[in-house]
Formats: C-alpha cells, sequence, structure tokens
C-alpha cells in the first residue's frame, strides 16, 4: 500500500464525461489498497472566464479604471477549483468511493498575502492524513490558499501543479502523479521535432530549467517545491484508458518520473531541447563603466515586475565606456523602455535600441557537468544552417542561445539532431 497525490489539469476535467474518467483513475488506485488525495484545476477556460468576468466589472459599471479588489478577484476565480472538486468528489460517490471534497482553507493550505500570487507557507496535512487512512479519499480545490488576513488566496496560473506538489510533501506521500494532455515530458516539442522522445527519467534541475525556459508541462514553482522536498513525480495521461495493463505499476507507472539526479544510473549529456517565443530584446549603448550602472538600470526594472533574462555586457577597450543588452519578455518591452527612458539621466546611456520577435532556444542537461564541447557542437551547428546568435548565456547544465523568431524551428530540429536526441 503507498500513499499517492494525483493531480488533474483543466483538460482532463473539461467536462462531465471527462471528471467521470478521472474518477476511473481514483478508483483503480483506491482498488489497489492504496491511501488517495486528488487535486483539480478548474475546468478547461472556466478560469479565463472568471477572471474576464472580473476585469469587466468595473466598465460595466462606468469606471474607466481597471480597478478591483485583489482579494475579491481570488474569490471569483477560485471558485472554478471548488465547482471541479464537488463534482468529482459526487463521481467517486457514485462509484461507491468514500470521498469528499476540501477546498484550500478547509486544510488549511496556509499562503502569504500576496493575492493572486500567493505562495504556500504551510500546510497542516494531520485531519487529511487521518481520513486518507480510514479510506476516505480527499478531492483537494487547487490554485488556492489561506492568506493572513483569513481570505481566501490564489497562486497564480499553474497554481494546481503547486498545490499537488505541496499536499504531496505535507501529507509524505511516496509519489505524486501528474496529469495532463500529453503522456510525460518529451526531449523537445513534438509538434515541432516528430522524432521527439518521451523521457523516462528527468532530473529535477532538469526539468526545473525546462519549465523555466519554455515547456509548458509543469509549472515552476512546482518543480521547485519538488526538488526541496524529493518529492517523486510523475508527469502522465489522463487520457489513456485507466484500466490499461501496467497503468496501477506502483513503482513505474507510464509516465516520466522526475527524480533526484542519483536516480538515474545513466545521464545523457543533453536531456532536451526547450525554447521560449516572444522574447525581446532592449540594448543601453555607451554607457559610463561605474559601481552602480546595473543596479540603476535593474533595480527599477524589477520595481516594475519586468522579468529580465539574458544579460550581456560588452566594456570598450580603454575601459571606460559599456554596452548592456538583456531580454524581456516582448509584451513587457514598451513598458521597459518607459521605465528606462525614466531613468535616463541616472543611468546616464547614450542611445537605446530594441528588438522584439525573437526566440531563445535552450539545451538543458545534467550530463553538460563533465563533458567539454557541448556549447561548440550547438554553434558550429547552428551557423551550418545559416542562424546568427543575438546572445548567448550559460550555466552548469543549459546553454541558452538567443536568435531570429522565424529560425526557432530550424533551430530546435538541428539542436535535437545534433546530440542524438532523435535516436531511440
Amino acid at each position: 500500500m503507498a500513499r499517492i497525490v494525483m493531480k488533474f489539469g483543466g483538460t482532463s476535467v473539461a467536462d462531465l464525461n471527462r471528471i467521470h474518467n478521472v474518477a476511473r483513475h481514483v478508483k483503480r488506485e483506491v482498488d489497489a489498497g492504496h491511501e488517495v488525495a486528488v487535486v483539480v484545476s478548474a475546468m478547461s477556460g472556466k478560469t479565463n472566464e472568471l477572471v474576464g468576468w472580473v476585469e469587466n466589472m468595473p466598465k460595466v459599471a462606468g469606471s474607466n479604471a481597471p480597478f478591483y479588489d485583489a482579494r475579491e478577484y481570488d474569490a471569483v476565480v477560485a471558485s472554478g477549483e471548488q465547482v471541479t472538486s464537488g463534482l468529482l468528489a459526487i463521481a467517486l460517490q457514485s462509484m461507491g468511493i468514500n470521498a469528499r471534497s476540501w477546498q484550500g482553507w478547509q486544510l488549511p493550505i496556509k499562503t502569504d498575502n500576496a493575492h493572486g500570487a500567493a505562495r504556500i507557507l504551510e500546510i497542516d496535512g494531520a485531519d487529511v492524513i487521518r481520513r486518507m487512512g480510514e479510506g476516505q479519499v480527499a478531492v483537494v480545490a487547487g490554485f488556492q490558499g489561506l492568506g493572513p488576513d483569513n481570505r481566501l488566496a490564489t497562486l497564480g496560473r499553474g497554481g494546481s501543479d503547486t498545490s499537488a506538489v505541496a499536499i504531496a510533501a505535507a501529507v509524505k506521500a511516496d509519489r505524486c502523479d501528474i496529469y495532463t494532455d500529453v503522456d510525460g515530458v518529451y526531449t523537445t516539442d513534438p509538434r515541432i521535432e516528430p522524432k521527439a522522445r518521451r523521457l523516462k527519467k528527468i532530473a529535477f534541475e532538469e526539468m526545473l530549467e525546462m519549465a523555466s525556459l519554455g515547456a509548458k508541462v509543469l509549472q515552476v514553482r512546482s518543480v521547485e517545491l519538488a526538488m526541496v522536498h524529493k518529492v517523486r513525480t510523475f508527469v502522465r495521461s489522463s487520457f489513456e484508458d485507466p484500466d490499461a495493463p501496467g497503468m496501477g505499476d506502483l513503482m513505474n507507472p507510464p509516465g516520466t518520473l522526475i527524480c533526484d539526479e542519483d536516480e538515474i544510473v545513466e545521464q545523457e549529456v543533453v536531456t532536451g531541447i526547450a525554447y521560449a517565443k516572444d522574447e525581446a530584446q532592449i540594448s543601453l549603448r555607451r554607457l559610463a563603466d561605474r559601481p552602480g550602472v546595473s543596479a540603476a538600470i535593474f533595480g527599477p526594472l524589477a520595481e516594475a515586475h519586468i522579468n529580465v533574462d539574458m544579460i550581456v555586457q560588452n566594456i570598450s577597450e580603454d575601459g571606460s565606456k559599456t554596452d548592456m543588452t538583456f531580454t524581456v519578455p516582448s509584451g513587457d518591452v514598451d513598458k521597459a523602455l518607459r521605465v528606462l527612458g525614466d531613468n535616463k539621466e541616472k543611468i546616464g546611456y547614450d542611445v537605446i535600441q530594441s528588438e522584439s520577435g525573437l526566440v531563445k532556444v535552450s539545451v538543458i542537461g545534467i550530463g553538460m557537468r563533465s563533458h567539454a564541447g557541448v556549447a561548440a557542437s550547438a554553434f558550429r551547428a547552428l551557423a551550418d544552417k545559416g542562424i546568427n546568435i543575438k546572445a548567448i548565456t550559460t550555466s552548469e547544465i543549459k546553454i541558452s542561445i538567443l536568435i531570429d523568431g522565424p529560425y526557432a524551428e530550424l533551430a530546435v530540429r538541428t539542436l535535437h539532431s545534433v546530440y542524438g536526441l532523435d535516436k531511440s
């Protein structure tokens, strides 16, 4: 017998038939004798609809100001998960399974006060553990918790993944199964490279890089939590037959296991290729090379909640001037230019330039730590395809390359091939 947390995303619970199918997945684990908790998202598209209601309410009320109370925003948008958890509990009860729904505040999942983007501080899993031990399935509404102001707080987009991993850590689960519309983590996006392979295992660090660099399988914070608490996490498909052979395998179910590096016996040099579209590049020319100039640039950007990624600095021959180039999401470029313009005198640049429509392609693998020449192979392969590199950043386990948007798919396929990821 094991203790399992199962999480189902919006596409998995998109309608009543799919919720019934989810109930069959849960029943399989219950029938095997496991203690089970389930975390659910809102039905597909429902959160967007609820957010739209909140954002449009001031306009309906005759106000041009896009103001709304973040606490009431949370009260509205968290209702989608509440509906799903209740419906799944009803479906399980109809199958003769002892189940009840839980809202985030009932456990409670305690969060900070950042309504709309709250972080989990603590989970009291004692009552859930007791009830699971008595054979009851806990169906928990994801994406939500209880803030210090005693108000419901939501965790931000993808927050149900974070809820699931945090609950798995709190109840000391043997594993956390994240069910989604894909059957695992692939070496790259199969829509771009049909030869992409599903990975049997991937290290926490690699998955964290993949998630933060464009892979949409898991939310970044959920991977961080899994890594910190060493929660063995499986990415699985909810659309496979719940009763197919192997679906109930306790130690190695179908899908991809995200685990500690020590569990991976044969480490590949490169594990996968990720990409992020809609990147923009900003360059500040002829800055004075003096202490504090970087803080003068990136401090105001941080205060404006603009996420800066790749940073490249070039210093002139005499060391008196420098150019600073960095990337931001394309949607933030206009705001970033305004912030930098407002601080021009303090920063002291001569010219500011920007370019949108760029793509960041990243090569990821823990095996890169002990192998030389990985970067050189990427640069040579891209050069052979006539792809110009605008910026490069590296870490122990990744190389990120900024290129023009139209070359994204060619770059992904080229790098996927050059590292042998298309070989079975």
